[in-house]
């Protein structure tokens, strides 16, 4: 365990010992909307199913993207209703190389909870070391007693993250297609933020659905310019697999911020400029 990951063969130890972890079972996909019944059908034993659409995100007006964060109180009924304790180890994984996975683990240490790693490999890897898998609900173990506060973790708004593209590294975590403009599946225009770089959360990770290893990382995003004593932002479609790629810079030894609103947000205020092409 490196303390951001857990392996499938950590996670089985851990699941059998005196203080088994919280485990979260984060099942979502951009257009899937049966993650419940995903998690249902088949889960690792122990886990609790998070709502990322609910639980993950706030709702409101378009000019705040489609997935505000939630507030604190909110994240905190949801944490609680976990199971999350004070001194309790959190796992989260999904069935996406915890690309949502990623958005609870950089809610819950934005919200001040430093006891939370992603399982590396997610469900797939789970599966494929040959460990069983439950179908069906499950409920915590007990109630969660945790108490969060925001900001443990740095945010930008659309004009930080405006700065950031002209002024130090601003990094689009989409796929290459929607970053150039060929396609928009589902934000208001195509394009990114002006002097915005290319950096797919794609490329964090193996064929295997793991991450790459750190100092592979490194090389990754050194050449995108990033560096330990500069701020580096990233943004994605709406913020949630930006985390997924502050995960993986903070496995290369960077520190990011993220830009919630992301994409879903920018794309909204017609007054903000927009780039086309490589």
């Amino acid at each position: 365990m490196t303390g951001l990951l857990v392996t499938v063969d950590e996670l089985a130890e851990m699941l059998g010992g005196d203080a088994p972890p919280i485990l979260l079972d984060v099942r979502w996909a951009l257009g899937d909307t049966e993650g419940r019944q995903h998690y249902l059908d088949a889960h690792i034993p122990g886990a609790v199913f998070v709502d990322l659409e609910n639980e993950l995100a706030a709702h409101g007006a378009p000019s705040l993207g489609r997935h505000p964060l939630p507030t604190v109180e909110d994240l905190q009924n949801a944490a609680r209703r976990w199971g999350i304790r004070s001194t309790t180890q959190v796992v989260a994984y999904d069935a996406t190389a915890n690309l949502a996975a990623a958005r609870a683990w950089w809610l819950l240490r934005w919200a001040g909870v430093s006891e939370v790693a992603l399982l590396d490999g997610g469900l797939d890897a789970w599966t494929s070391a040959g460990y069983s898998t439950r179908s069906g609900n499950e409920l915590p173990r007990s109630p969660g007693d945790v108490v969060l506060s925001a900001d443990h973790l740095p945010t930008l708004t659309a004009d930080d993250a405006a700065n950031l593209a002209t002024h130090g590294v601003l990094l689009d975590a989409r796929a290459v297609e929607r970053y150039v403009g060929d396609t928009e599946p589902i934000d208001p225009r195509a394009g990114h933020i002006p002097d915005a770089l290319s950096a797919p959360t794609s490329e964090n990770l193996g064929p295997d659905g793991r991450f790459l290893p750190a100092e592979t990382l490194r090389r990754r995003f050194t050449t995108l310019g990033v560096e330990s004593d500069a701020t580096t932002g990233v943004y994605c479609g709406s913020g949630v697999t930006a985390a997924h790629q502050i995960a993986a810079l903070a496995l290369a030894g960077f520190d990011a911020a993220l830009y919630p609103g992301s994409w879903s947000q920018w794309s909204s205020d017609p007054n903000r400029p927009v780039a086309i092409g490589p």
